[in-house]
């Protein structure tokens, strides 16, 4: 070891949020019609992100482009409204829909196979290799917590509503009128990764679009019904620009729109759906510590994706549903979360908000009926419900004898009431993800059963589950490196350390583990095995913990990591995983690959490590373990 050569030090940007932008109304047209609904309310601030762009409803603009924002609109004669100046109003709704005047559905979309390897954590939520900060696991268990522990930030938006009793240009409800639900126990309607393609390095509204609509179909909503209440947000892996994000023409950190406004047809009728960029790759301009400081690195992500959300059930299709039509030249065309944007102290500053499951830092939104900027506000009950349409479904993972099921049903326009299981074995379950063992190998008929709580309407979903009796067992030799020698891995001068031995660096489990680079001069670390899966078994799984520190910044990937498989020639024949000095956070994350293609073969697992000529970047690995079934 080189002493103190090897130092930890990594950093990550700072950063905050600030949300301001613009609406537009849009023409009725044809369920699923790909005409784009008519501007009547632009921006005429001519430095908004929106200015120029109408689909960019609810545009986040960065924090330097919302001080120019202010500076422009400060030279503006205003005159005060009737109503108020920030008073919203109602649009008239476009193909029917103004808002979302049923329970909210989120659906969130992991757009493009940059994200990496796809894995699962402790809470059931997806987890990914590409994904340094975990915004997906975070952006999960908001959309669970929305509806829960009693929050009431949601209650602000129950106040609106649309359909036929609401006259266009109205600024209260009329009694009876079906208002905004409440998400009661959770937004959350399912998440998919869709790495069957890269995201586009740009991606252009009309991709989003699309792309809102292939996830509608993977989630079995292929009807205009399914799609009534649901929003899909697309989110873009770090390093890309979705729509121009992160680059001179895109400095915002949001917004959101649907199919009909970007020209895209829908087989499934109107879309609505978010474009979610990596928040985090504009620091200080989108949030990151704005809230909670240096513990807020995801600040970002809940007040951007909160503020969307507010912006979509109340403006489900642009610009049908509550915007601001005052004629104001600092508010006209903003909707509820344009209008409380950046406020940093007094009423409505943006502040942390307790759900069932945890804190997010949340920006409150606009309230007519008080006035104000309100983060809670008491849930409306005026609307009225007949209930939803439930649509069973769920997937499940095997482990010898045991089933684990996730189940991720959906409910239109209402609430599930019950999960009913059935095993194939005379055993049940009332549980919503329920874990079974059985008491012997075979395939099984899977029920699960779904009850609108309301109507009392039922949908089921059947599935054959195989379990095998084989437990799992682990093939590689010295996985924790805890022998204190290198064999049965090979590996380069200067890589096994020990916890009392290597300074800067510690072991994951035990005392020991390899450490990688971290010398700041172009220098290349290997340490690899040789193993052979035997034929016959199902599954071969790869896992392993890394830590990356580095004392590079920004986004250039200089030093890099590169996971591996090889034939007994040494030829490489897949990468499974590419890690650089981006990927820098603290502690250890488990990653996992699939390498069930090389059962019945002999490989090496091979992990290389390049650092440029200045700089550090430490790759650090302990328990590394390949695991067949």
């Amino acid at each position: 070891m080189l002493g103190n050569i090897r130092m930890k030090s990594w950093a990550i940007a700072a950063g905050v949020a600030i949300m301001a932008a613009s609406s537009a109304a849009a023409t009725s047209a044809g369920p699923g019609a790909a005409a784009p609904a008519a501007a009547s309310h632009p921006t005429t601030n001519p430095y908004s992100p929106a200015y120029g762009h109408a689909y960019r409803h609810g545009v986040f603009p960065t924090r330097e482009a919302h001080a120019r924002m202010k500076q422009y609109q400060a030279l503006q004669a205003t005159t005060a409204a009737a109503t108020g100046t920030e008073t919203l109003s109602y649009g008239g709704g476009v193909d029917g829909i103004g808002v979302t005047s049923g329970t909210p559905k989120v659906y969130l979309v992991v757009y493009g196979s940059q994200w990496g390897t796809a894995s699962t954590n402790g809470s059931g939520n997806m987890t990914l290799s590409g994904d340094a900060y975990g915004a997906v696991p975070y952006l999960e268990n908001l959309f669970k917590g929305l509806g829960t522990g009693g929050e009431l930030w949601s209650g602000v938006m129950t106040q609106y509503c649309d359909g036929s009793s609401v006259t266009t240009g109205a600024t209260f409800c009329p009694s009876g009128a079906p208002t905004i639900g409440y998400p009661t126990g959770g937004a959350f309607a399912g998440i998919w990764y869709d790495n069957s393609v890269a995201s586009p390095s740009n991606a252009t509204g009309a991709q989003l679009a699309q792309e809102a609509i292939k996830a509608a179909q993977h989630f079995g909503n292929t009807t205009a019904a399914s799609n009534r209440y649901a929003q899909y947000v697309i989110l873009s892996p770090t390093g890309t620009h979705p729509d121009g994000f992160n680059t001179s023409s895109g400095q915002f950190c949001a917004w959101h729109d649907w199919n009909g406004d970007q020209s895209v047809s829908s087989p499934v009728g109107d879309v609505a759906f978010t474009n979610m960029p990596y928040v985090h790759d504009m620091g200080t301009s989108c949030g990151m510590n704005s809230v909670n400081g240096s513990a807020g690195a995801l600040d970002g992500f809940s007040i951007v994706e909160g503020h969307e959300y507010a912006e979509t059930v109340t403006d489900q299709n642009p610009a049908g549903g509550w915007t601001n039509h005052t004629g104001d030249a600092t508010y006209n065309g903003q909707e509820n979360g344009d209008e409380c944007a950046w406020i940093s102290s007094g009423q409505g500053a943006t502040a942390n908000v307790t759900m069932g499951n945890g804190t997010y830092p949340m920006q409150s939104t606009w309230s007519n009926d008080t006035n104000e900027c309100d983060l809670s506000h008491p849930i409306v009950g005026g609307g009225t419900s007949t209930g939803g349409t439930p649509v069973a479904n769920f997937s499940y993972t095997t482990s010898g004898l045991t089933a684990n099921f996730t189940d991720s049903s959906t409910d239109n326009g209402g609430t599930l009431s019950a999960h009913a299981w059935t095993f194939g074995d005379s055993s049940t379950s009332t549980a919503t993800n329920p874990s079974h063992t059985y008491a012997a190998a075979g395939t099984y008929s899977v029920t699960e059963t779904v009850t609108d709580s309301v109507n009392g309407q039922t949908s089921s979903k059947t599935a054959s589950v195989t379990v095998s009796s084989s437990s799992p067992s682990q093939l590689l030799g010295n996985t924790g490196f805890e022998s204190g020698a290198s064999s049965p891995w090979s590996m380069s001068s200067g890589t096994l350390c020990s916890n009392s031995g290597c300074s800067g660096e510690v072991a994951h489990n035990g005392a020991w583990f390899a450490w990688l680079d971290g010398y700041g001069t172009t220098h290349t670390d290997t340490l690899s095995q040789s193993v052979a899966i035997p034929s016959g078994k199902t599954s071969a799984t790869l896992s392993y913990y890394l830590h990356i520190d580095t004392s590079e910044s920004g986004s250039t990937a200089y030093d890099k990591l590169k996971v591996q498989v090889l034939n007994s020639s040494g030829t490489v024949l897949a990468t499974l995983a590419t890690f650089s000095n981006v990927n820098a956070a603290s502690g250890y994350t488990v990653h996992t690959a699939n390498l069930s293609a090389y059962i019945g073969q002999t490989v090496t697992i091979k992990f290389t490590g390049s650092e440029d000529s200045s700089l550090q970047t430490s790759f650090v690995l302990d328990d590394i373990t390949l695991t067949v079934q």
